[in-house]
C-alpha cells in the first residue's frame, strides 16, 4: 500500500476508541495533530483554523497530561466541568472540545467536497463546507474573517498535487471522512446530552 497524507489518520484512527466503543483521550488528539500538516498546504487561507484547532488540541493534551489515567477516555476532560458548572467558560476543556470537534466536521465536509465533487472549485469546496458546519455557530466577525480568508484558498488543481502521494489520494479521503464522521456525531452526540453542544462563539 502506498502511503498518502491521511494515512497516517487511518492508522491512528484504528487505536482510537476501547473495546467498549469509548473514544480514547491520546489518540483522538493524536488523528486531530496529523491533519495539521495538510492544513499548511492551503497556505494562508487556513491559519486561522490551524491555529484554532491547536489551541483546542493543547488544552486538551495539557489536561489529559496532568493524569493520564483520569482522563485516558475523552469524556472524562467534559465530566469534572459539569460537575463544578465550569463546562461553559471558554477556557474549558468542554469548550475546547466542542470547537475541536467543529473544526473537524468542517474538514470532513472539506475532503467530503473534494472527492465528490470533482468539478468544484477549492473556494466553492470550502464556501459549502462552512456552511454546513461552522457557519451557525460563529458570529458576524468569525464569519466575515472565515469568508475572507476562504478568497484565499489555493488553486484545486495546484492543491491535489501538493499533497499528491504515490498512493491514492482521493480513496484515502474517502476512507479517512467515512470512519472519522461516527466518531465525531458520537462527540457531537455526548456533548448534545451535556446540553453543551449549542455554544456559540
Amino acid at each position: 500500500m502506498e502511503e498518502t497524507v491521511f494515512t497516517s489518520a487511518i492508522e491512528g484512527m484504528k487505536h482510537m476508541k476501547s473495546e467498549h466503543d469509548e473514544i480514547l483521550t491520546k489518540p483522538f488528539l493524536d488523528v486531530c495533530k496529523m491533519l495539521l500538516p495538510i492544513l499548511d498546504k492551503f497556505g494562508a487561507a487556513m491559519v486561522v483554523v490551524k491555529s484554532d484547532i491547536n489551541g483546542n488540541i493543547a488544552r486538551l493534551d495539557s489536561k489529559y497530561t496532568e493524569s493520564p489515567t483520569r482522563f485516558n477516555y475523552l469524556y472524562a476532560l467534559v465530566q469534572p466541568e459539569l460537575e463544578t458548572k465550569t463546562a461553559k467558560n471558554s477556557s474549558s476543556c468542554t469548550n475546547g472540545l466542542l470547537w475541536l470537534t467543529r473544526a473537524m466536521d468542517f474538514l470532513v465536509e472539506l475532503f467530503r467536497n473534494l472527492y465528490q465533487h470533482r468539478d468544484w472549485t477549492m473556494q466553492q469546496a470550502c464556501i459549502d463546507s462552512y456552511g454546513k458546519t461552522l457557519k451557525k455557530w460563529h458570529g458576524w466577525i468569525a464569519s466575515s474573517s472565515f469568508t475572507v480568508a476562504i478568497k484565499l484558498v489555493p488553486d484545486r488543481k495546484k492543491f491535489m498535487e501538493v499533497i499528491a502521494s504515490k498512493g491514492d489520494t482521493y480513496a484515502d479521503m474517502v476512507i479517512f471522512c467515512e470512519s472519522f464522521s461516527p466518531v465525531l456525531a458520537q462527540i457531537h452526540k455526548f456533548l448534545h446530552s451535556c446540553g453543551v453542544d449549542s455554544m456559540k462563539a
